[in-house]
């Protein structure tokens, strides 16, 4: 399995077009009202967790039965719908897990689901949370590469552990040699890549890497 997406319930306007990620080897999941935001971008998800409290009974009921595996869970309960879903996609090992409707709205909701980020840290699987207008994914110590691409102009760095050690950034405007990188620094906001691609390492900590769009996009 190379990709599973799953898509939770925060506001649409936040969605990128989601048809873009839509390959034939993709495992679509439903999260909540995620379930109908899919089904009205045109992809019918294979499986659906959550309490579905946001739906109206008629919209739950037409929803789900174009599902193939639903799991039901009470809205009381110690994990978020996201939360089950992801760790559901863990179990299975796939090479990739790309969450959307994770951001906007709530902001308990918004930050939580980018500490969730860490879930997948000591896999190999590759996870990102990806909005309309910004894809966030966390790292451990080592060195990568992010490629230039057309329409993600900025790059940014922002600690998820305190401190993050050795960090150097190269392919940049802004280049980093061996900095130490700790919370409520903004050091290494809105940097942009200036070669084919841009490279990053570091020695010690947990790092996030922001790659976002202009504005008007």
């Amino acid at each position: 399995m190379k990709t599973i997406a799953i898509v939770a319930g925060g506001p649409v306007e936040y969605y990128p077009d989601l048809t873009i990620y839509h390959q034939k080897d993709t495992v679509w999941i439903g999260v909540d009202r995620g379930v109908y935001h899919l089904l009205q971008a045109g992809i019918t998800p294979k499986v659906a967790f959550g309490d579905f409290d946001s739906l109206s009974e008629t919209d739950r009921i037409e929803a789900l039965k174009q599902v193939e595996i639903v799991y039901p869970y009470p809205k009381e309960k110690d994990a978020t719908d996201l939360e089950l879903a992801i760790d559901w996609a863990l179990q299975k090992q796939p090479a990739n897990i790309i969450v959307f409707g994770a951001t906007g709205g709530r902001l308990d909701h918004g930050l939580m689901n980018v500490q969730l980020l860490i879930k997948s840290i000591h896999t190999s699987v590759e996870m990102w949370l990806i909005d309309k207008q910004n894809k966030l994914t966390l790292k451990q110590p080592g060195r990568y590469d992010v490629k230039q691409t057309r329409n993600y102009h900025y790059l940014s760095f922002l600690p998820f552990s305190s401190p993050v050690e050795q960090l150097t950034i190269e392919g940049v405007k802004y280049p980093l040699q061996n900095e130490t990188l700790t919370w409520g620094n903004s050091l290494c906001i809105s940097n942009e890549i200036v070669a084919n691609k841009a490279t990053f390492s570091f020695t010690d900590g947990l790092l996030l890497i922001l790659q976002s769009k202009d504005e008007k996009q």
